[in-house]
């Protein structure tokens, strides 16, 4: 029987301080989902997923010294340039999905909710849904950054709803209800301000919860239903 997966793929590109637990085992074999011969991607026992892929602009990404001038957000381009022309195309090629945006999904949690924004609503045929959990758009930018502009954020994909609405299946934006100050009210205002101009989005509060990964494993939980309902 020929199958034939839907792709979603799940960015979380963390804030300084997260890093999920590892275990040191070595028995990655090759996933079942992949085109025949293909190596990668890999599947450990503890269910880590391993990829391989070459991607040219990836150098600009890690750490390192960097000039004291550089805006510190400056390495998000280079992400978003490795998210996609490399990262999608790779997975795509090697793996059988069905490779259009009615069956791709970004979503991520704390920076990487932010990043999903960022790639996602400036590459809506790439992905026709979006989640950020304890991260979101607006001002959650550089130092400074105002709250959401509707009429022009984003190359302005919000300035005509129904447009938008007819193109975007879901948009998640989730936070809980303990997280900082800082952190809860900006994605509040972000939730309203979308709710005002009449976007259509989900909002999830997770009850008691702070930036933690009990939070976001509610997201998941209820933000991965969603997904391919057509």
């Amino acid at each position: 029987m020929n199958t034939t997966l839907k792709l979603g793929l799940l960015f979380t590109l963390l804030a300084a301080g997260f890093c999920p637990a590892q275990t040191n085992n070595d028995d990655a074999v090759p996933a079942t989902s992949n085109v025949p011969g293909a190596p990668y991607p890999q599947i450990h026992s503890d269910l880590r997923v391993m990829f391989r892929f070459h991607a040219p602009k990836a150098q600009s990404v890690g750490g390192g010294p960097r000039p004291a001038s550089t805006n510190r957000f400056a390495f998000l381009q280079a992400f978003e340039d490795v998210v996609i022309n490399d990262l999608i195309p790779m997975i795509d090629s090697t793996c059988r999905t069905i490779p259009d945006r009615e069956h791709r999904t970004m979503a991520g949690l704390s920076m990487g909710g932010m990043q999903t924004f960022q790639i996602t609503l400036n590459y809506l045929d790439r992905s026709a849904y979006l989640g950020g959990f304890s991260g979101a758009g607006g001002r959650f930018g550089p130092p400074g950054a105002a709250p959401l502009d509707i009429t022009n954020s984003y190359n302005g994909v919000f300035r005509d709803p129904d447009a938008f609405n007819k193109k975007v299946k879901l948009v998640w934006v989730g936070v809980g209800t303990a997280e900082s100050k800082m952190m809860h009210d900006g994605i509040v205002a972000f939730h309203e301000a979308l709710e005002k101009a009449g976007i259509k989005h989900v909002f999830y509060e997770s009850p008691g919860t702070a930036h933690e990964w009990q939070t976001w494993r509610r997201d998941l939980r209820e933000f991965a239903p969603l997904l391919f309902k057509d």
